[in-house]
């Protein structure tokens, strides 16, 4: 594709379709009726075909993106969002990270994010560009005012995604050495109902801890690890020792019987 427009890109995408790996991808992704993500639609593309369109797409105006993220396909939304993160990355590199154009760029790709998180439905849309969009945008000067005050709305969202964005997102801020932004949500989610934000939280603070400070991941079990969802707990501890992964769970069971007794 040469210069392409949102048409081209959906056309193009379409004609790859793919019935049997669109079957399977439905299941995948539980897109049956009262699972998580009902309705969702496939064409049946793997990643890297979508990557692929995206590597020829680098020059597609930022203005033709929404069309892609409002897409009923879910491969094309996946494209658009990725397009977006290239977008992003190039505008995050360290000699134009306080340029006034490139904040302002950076500010639009982040707006438009946010104003489409609704498009932003499935676990493995958020996964592939919160972190690498709101994620870096957390770290970088904005003039689209408080970096907190933009994600806390994330988390204090009715939807899941956007409270997913709000968790996921911080495994860039803690790759850049900050924990507050993954400590902050993983408290704020931690009694969360619903299993992928117990997923969620719990990499986080395992990403947290490896990239950041094992002692600030323990001082947050200490004082959550008795009543953090099980498969949270897990998820925080999986790189530990064997030994300290049973220390672990061992006290979160004892608290458990505890607290049923």
């Amino acid at each position: 594709m040469l210069n392409p427009t949102a048409k081209d890109i959906i056309a193009y995408m379409e004609s790859l379709h793919n019935e049997e790996q669109r079957r399977q991808l439905m299941r995948f992704f539980k897109t049956g009726k009262g699972q998580y993500g009902e309705g969702d639609e496939f064409l049946g593309l793997k990643v890297p075909q979508t990557r692929e369109v995206v590597r020829q797409s680098k020059d597609l105006p930022l203005s033709e993106v929404p069309e892609l993220l409002i897409c009923r396909w879910h491969e094309v939304r996946l494209c658009g969002l990725l397009i977006l993160v290239s977008m992003f990355e190039r505008l995050a590199k360290k000699r134009v990270e306080y340029d006034a154009d490139a904040i302002k760029r950076r500010d639009e790709i982040a707006r438009m994010y946010l104003d489409n998180a609704d498009h932003v439905n499935n676990w493995d849309l958020v996964d592939l560009s919160a972190p690498r969009i709101i994620g870096s945008w957390l770290m970088l000067p904005t003039a689209l005012g408080d970096h907190q005050a933009i994600v806390d709305g994330l988390a204090n969202s009715d939807s899941l995604w956007r409270q997913r964005i709000s968790m996921v997102c911080t495994w860039m801020t803690s790759r850049k050495g900050d924990a507050s932004w993954c400590l902050r949500y993983a408290e704020w989610h931690l009694h969360h109902k619903h299993d992928l934000m117990h997923k969620a939280v719990g990499w986080m603070l395992r990403e947290m801890g490896k990239q950041v400070s094992m002692d600030l991941l323990r001082d947050f079990l200490r004082q959550h690890a008795h009543d953090m969802p099980r498969t949270a707990l897990r998820y925080a501890i999986e790189k530990m020792t064997e030994e300290e992964r049973k220390y672990w769970m061992t006290l979160a069971s004892s608290s458990n019987s505890s607290n049923s007794l």
